[in-house]
């Protein structure tokens, strides 16, 4: 497969990049500064500078029959930046679109609860609607949306499953979940397209 990873320095896109390429998929992963990637040499791997406010930039870099997975994230205080990758991998039209967001925002918001929305609006300021404008956009465009709990940078978890909103368990705050994890989740959405469209929440067994 042709799997083009947005926000591939962060700390969520070195673990979708790195394990693309362990599973053998062809990878284009895009930063602003590539040379930050910093991955060992591999024939299924290039790296492009792409900027998601250079919508141009973004889409030289989707080649036809691509399959898009963002691990973008933003910066305290950055206001745009997810709705402006969301539109612009839109635009570049890749076959499917994989987008990383937070549970207890936008379409999982009611399920998370009153305790966890009080505690993202005030955490994430403005940069909460950014966020639920970016994932409204790769709904409606067919793709499927990850709600991930607070992320660890713990290693992969022995067992994992992805569920649909309704079945998400209730808890007073959402569950931790490590970022190799939730790659490994969004990876394997991308390979069977099991819910295209929707919002989907990463858990571990």
């Amino acid at each position: 497969m042709h799997i083009t990873i947005l926000g591939a320095t962060g700390a969520t896109g070195r673990h979708l990049t790195e394990q693309a390429l362990e599973r053998g998929h062809t990878v284009v992963a895009l930063a602003r500064d590539p040379a930050r990637i910093t991955l060992p040499n591999s024939t299924n791997l290039t790296t492009v500078a792409a900027d998601v406010f250079d919508a141009s930039s973004i889409a030289r870099a989707v080649v036809p029959g691509t399959t898009v997975i963002s691990g973008l994230g933003v910066a305290k205080g950055a206001t745009g930046t997810l709705e402006a990758g969301a539109r612009a991998m839109i635009d570049a039209q890749p076959d499917r679109i994989i987008w990383l967001g937070a549970y207890g925002t936008g379409t999982s918001a009611d399920h998370a609860g009153a305790l966890t929305r009080w505690l993202l609006r005030a955490v994430m300021g403005n940069e909460l609607s950014d966020k639920v404008s970016a994932d409204s956009a790769v709904i409606r465009a067919g793709g499927t949306v990850f709600h991930a709990g607070p992320l660890t940078n713990k290693g992969l978890a022995s067992g994992w499953r992805v569920a649909d909103l309704h079945a998400a368990p209730r808890r007073l705050f959402p569950a931790t979940i490590s970022r190799a994890t939730v790659a490994a989740a969004m990876l394997t959405e991308a390979e069977t397209h099991k819910f295209p469209g929707t919002t989907v929440i990463p858990l571990k067994r």
